[in-house]
């Protein structure tokens, strides 16, 4: 990348007001790193941009220091362009035999989706450390190269509990439990302590096997070893008691964690919702509220999940609107999901048609297969026409239960030629 002139460091960067940075008045490298380093840290990255540019428009020389932090930042702010950009001007200033700068570019490239850049950083670097290592297996799970990053996790000279914690958490978010749970066997011959973030990847797992035991094992494993019900593990044992049949466990690691996070709110609203207790699901919702915690669409989808599994129309129906009027959260296709199901159940056809034909989003086929199927059972044959043939326009992969669907409303019309 050729960068001819100042403004070119500008040209990809969104604009800030100068007043809300601040901005050194000294000339010194150290302070404006300083100032890089902070930004990114304190959810800034955009200001951490900002700050880079303003510092070479006032020709004050980047070193080493500088790159990691800022690559870091145009990662966090999806700022790919930017960042090319950046690698460019490091290899240009002569400061890109750096390990820190090279570990944080294969976290970079991976993150914009592109492995492959991400690969060539990690074979050219002369030295690897074990984060050189761990950063690649991660990068390659994240972007679904599994059986890649396995073959990279097997050849590493040397593994650390975040190493062993990359791989075994690959495994459990792509539906691989067993494999998971082998490897953390493997993990504690080697001698590797986990920490919290293994023992949540370990839940996960047991979450996807459906064994409360497991589950339990792994928490009782986390009391005996001294772990803390931490946001990232107390929200994960609510999920996996809550999957995994048992509401009451579920309950009792709510009310023990001192600290709560939105996905922990979230997760025990969800969990009394499906549980058919829409009604505490509710009552913790606004327990949320209380308590100073801004919900997010998530929330929303969990407390209309509730009125559906409960039958709560007018509930719902005033939760919808609240989460746009009060909050500013514009629905997405789960939120008219839920209401189109909500409504569907309590035999309102019209108002749940109405609403499909209202929305601001794309219907998908989850909503169209719930509107097939309940005017079927409900006897509207003209609106099951409707669905049906909105359905078929649909370009996808039906699910075994929509093509159940389809398959009767098929039998339907042959039933309905033969008596005519």
């Amino acid at each position: 990348m050729v960068l001819s002139s100042p403004a070119d460091f500008i040209s990809t960067t969104p604009r800030f007001n100068s007043k809300e940075t601040l901005i050194p008045k000294c000339k010194q490298t150290f302070s404006w790193n300083l100032m890089i380093r902070s930004h990114t840290l304190n959810s800034n990255p955009h200001k951490a941009i900002l700050v880079y540019n303003l510092m070479i428009i006032r020709a004050i020389p980047p070193d080493k220091f500088t790159f990691p932090f800022l690559i870091k930042a145009c990662s966090l702010s999806s700022s790919f362009r930017k960042g090319r950009e950046v690698h460019a001007f490091a290899i240009k200033t002569g400061f890109y035999n750096d390990i820190y700068l090279h570990n944080t570019l294969i976290d970079f490239y991976f993150n914009s989706g592109d492995s492959a850049l991400g690969r060539k950083v990690f074979d050219k670097m002369r030295v690897r450390t074990v984060v050189s290592w761990t950063t690649l297996v991660a990068g390659l799970v994240s972007c679904g190269e599994l059986q890649d990053a396995r073959r990279v996790f097997e050849l590493m000279p040397l593994r650390n509990v975040v190493s062993w914690t990359a791989i075994i958490n690959g495994y459990a978010r792509n539906q691989m439990p067993q494999q998971a749970f082998e490897l953390f066997r493997r993990m504690q011959l080697h001698n590797v302590p986990p920490n919290e973030f293994t023992l949540v990847s370990l839940l996960i797992a047991s979450t996807d096997l459906g064994s409360l035991r497991l589950g339990r094992w792994i928490h009782e494993f986390a009391r005996k070893n001294g772990f803390q019900l931490g946001l990232f593990l107390g929200t994960a044992l609510i999920d996996m008691y809550s999957k995994c049949g048992s509401l009451v466990d579920a309950q009792r690691v709510f009310v023990k964690m001192e600290n709560k996070s939105v996905a922990t709110w979230n997760s025990m609203i969800t969990s009394l919702g499906v549980h058919g207790r829409g009604e505490e699901a509710l009552a913790l919702f606004v327990q949320m509220e209380k308590a100073k915690m801004q919900p997010d669409a998530i929330t929303f989808i969990g407390v209309l999940s509730a009125c559906v599994h409960t039958g709560m129309v007018e509930e719902g129906c005033r939760y919808f609107r609240y989460m746009t009027h009060r909050y500013g959260i514009a629905p997405t296709v789960d939120h008219y999901g839920c209401m189109v199901a909500l409504l569907t159940r309590a035999g309102m056809l019209g108002e749940a048609y109405e609403l499909v034909n209202a929305m601001t989003v794309e219907p998908n086929d989850d909503i169209w297969g719930v509107l097939l199927r309940a005017s079927r059972l409900q006897g509207d044959a003209d609106l099951e026409e409707v669905a049906y043939r909105k359905f078929l326009e649909l370009d996808i992969v039906r699910s075994d239960m929509v093509a159940d669907v389809l398959s009767q409303h098929h039998s339907n019309e042959s039933f309905k030629w033969e008596v005519g």
